[in-house]
């Protein structure tokens, strides 16, 4: 998520610095970065006068004080853990400009309770992007408690510079695309371990019955299990019994069946 939002950062114009621990996977965001671009060319959706622009607006780096220390907005794209969030925006917050706005990118946890542990409570709020970022259209603007209303217009404007369509959601677990999700992915993994019909042939009725673009368990193979059991448990501990994880995803988790990244999930997929 981290590289698809930095993508349609530094083609919208903005000078975006990519901020990771690993060394390694900076190299491979860019080098997928890269590879976007190029495919963006071919495809004319990029001239390459446009293209060899955006690249040269992106820049990498390990450290996160010297990533933020002349930030506008800074956006959040770590796990799933409200803790590890807490910690990297408590850590921004020393470095960043007193003007700088912190996004977070979450499909599930509070903007209030993030900016609630920094001294910009007003300036949080989050960005609920979809991947892949640089093909999905919408962003779930989510206002927390304190987010002042010159801090959501910015973030409207800044998602409309990226080219994505808006909606306004005032907090609440799971927001909206993610507790309706959330749901329908769950009832899929139940419907495969009670045997009702195989993963493909319930992706294949979502998306032909239903007109979804994205079957449910490809979807949560491509965002990843660990990740949708940790919003699961999430929303269960918030919202009751309705987002009790599915007993096959906690399963597959447990034996390293995360989906698309680590090779097999729902689906196997070539490493």
């Amino acid at each position: 998520m981290g590289r698809g939002i930095a993508y349609v950062s530094a083609v919208a114009g903005y000078n975006t610095v990519l901020q990771d621990i690993a060394v390694e996977q900076l190299e491979r965001a860019y080098a997928e970065i890269e590879a976007t671009v190029t495919k963006a060319v071919t495809r004319n959706l990029l001239t390459q006068e446009e293209a060899t622009s955006a690249l040269a607006r992106l820049t990498t780096t390990t450290d996160l004080p010297k990533a933020v220390a002349k930030a506008d907005l800074v956006i959040e794209a770590v796990i799933e853990e409200i803790g590890v969030k807490i910690d990297v925006f408590r850590t921004a917050d020393a470095f960043a400009p007193a003007h700088a706005i912190f996004a977070t990118n979450t499909s599930t946890m509070s903007p209030t309770e993030i900016g609630a542990s920094t001294g910009r409570p007003e300036k949080t709020i989050a960005m609920h992007f979809f991947n892949p970022v640089h093909k999905m259209k919408l962003i779930e603007i989510v206002r927390g408690l304190d987010t002042s209303d010159q801090c959501f217009q910015t973030i409207c404007d800044v998602a409309r510079q990226m080219g994505k369509e808006t909606i306004e959601v005032h907090e609440f677990p799971g927001f909206v695309t993610s507790r309706i999700n959330c749901v329908i992915g769950n009832e899929a993994m139940k419907m495969v371990q009670e045997g009702v019909a195989s993963p493909a042939d319930i992706d294949k009725a979502l998306r032909l019955g239903l007109n979804h673009p994205m079957g449910p368990l490809e979807m949560v193979d491509l965002v990843g299990l660990d990740a949708r059991l940790r919003n699961m448990q999430y929303l269960h501990e918030k919202l009751g019994e309705v987002y009790r994880p599915a007993p096959i995803l906690e399963k597959y988790v447990k034996a390293g069946r995360l989906g698309r990244k680590s090779g097999q999930g729902f689906y196997t997929y070539p490493q």
